[in-house]
């Protein structure tokens, strides 16, 4: 008998794919945690039936969540990563031996405790030294911080359950208030191809936009998440992602990379028109 996994995009569109085995399968306080082992993505994490991460794509995504920020400002040395249960965004960011110390806040255990078991290739740099764990809300966790991160990078899920509260005001606020002079705060900032995305898009952006001296958007591609264009936000209190960038001071790191390079660093802020319009509140 096969096995195949379904993803509803829209009420009309569905994404499916081949799998060998399902590998876990649990439902935490917070949501459906599944891992399969498929064919064509190798093993897969789930949440409540949604792609979160495949072996074979998650490099573009955690390429593009660190190191854009990490290349404008290569100063920073305490980040805080709000989500991120699979790890691969830690991963990333051990590989500066600038950074000093790393933050993690997962509201949800299990999720941690898979990546672990099943995912290694994402999971395998939650144990370095400079790593720190916290299990419980970072909506909560930031909300008494001040002037103390150099970077902060919300690696959430979409704006629905766990990680409807990060994508506030308050929230926005409270981050703006934990960033240190030079700070930088990057977040997972949906799709805007399909409807439902582009509204959540859209309304995060602008509130980015009303607290950061510098507001940005910009884009990566990802095979396995609906439609395949995806966006990141980058807002700062001082440095421009393209103007404050230095190619040639990210290069001399000799960090290695799959999907990242500095030509795609600033041609990711080079938005299609329709993105633009929908920014600038064109349509909606």
């Amino acid at each position: 008998m096969e096995l195949w996994f379904t993803e509803k995009h829209t009420d009309y569109a569905k994404f499916s794919f081949k799998v060998k085995k399902h590998l876990f399968s649990e439902k935490s306080p917070f949501q459906q945690v599944d891992i399969l082992d498929t064919y064509e993505f190798g093993k897969v994490l789930t949440l409540d039936g949604l792609v979160m991460v495949t072996e074979k794509d998650e490099f573009i995504y955690h390429d593009m969540i660190t190191h854009v920020a990490m290349a404008t400002n290569p100063e920073i040395k305490k980040v805080l990563v709000i989500g991120g249960g699979d790890g691969g965004t830690v991963r990333e960011l051990t590989r500066y031996k600038s950074i000093e110390h790393i933050d993690m806040v997962e509201i949800d255990e299990m999720v941690v405790k898979a990546s672990r078991e099943y995912l290694p290739i994402t999971a395998g740099k939650l144990d370095d030294e400079r790593v720190n764990l916290y299990f419980e809300d970072g909506i909560k966790f930031v909300e008494d911080k001040e002037n103390v991160y150099d970077l902060i990078i919300v690696d959430s899920t979409d704006p629905i359950g766990p990680g409807e509260g990060l994508f506030t005001t308050e929230f926005y606020k409270n981050c703006y208030k934990a960033l240190t002079e030079n700070g930088i705060l990057v977040n997972q900032n949906e799709s805007p191809y399909y409807e439902r995305d582009a509204k959540a898009m859209i309304r995060a952006t602008k509130k980015i936009k009303k607290i950061f001296p510098i507001a940005e958007v910009y884009q990566y591609h990802m095979p396995t998440y609906p439609s395949g264009h995806w966006l990141f936000g980058f807002g700062s209190k001082k440095l421009h992602p393209i103007k404050d960038f230095n190619p040639d001071k990210w290069n001399s790191l000799g960090i290695k990379t799959k999907y990242y390079n500095t030509d795609i660093h600033v041609g990711a802020f080079a938005l299609p028109t329709y993105v633009r319009e929908m920014i600038e509140g064109e349509t909606e």
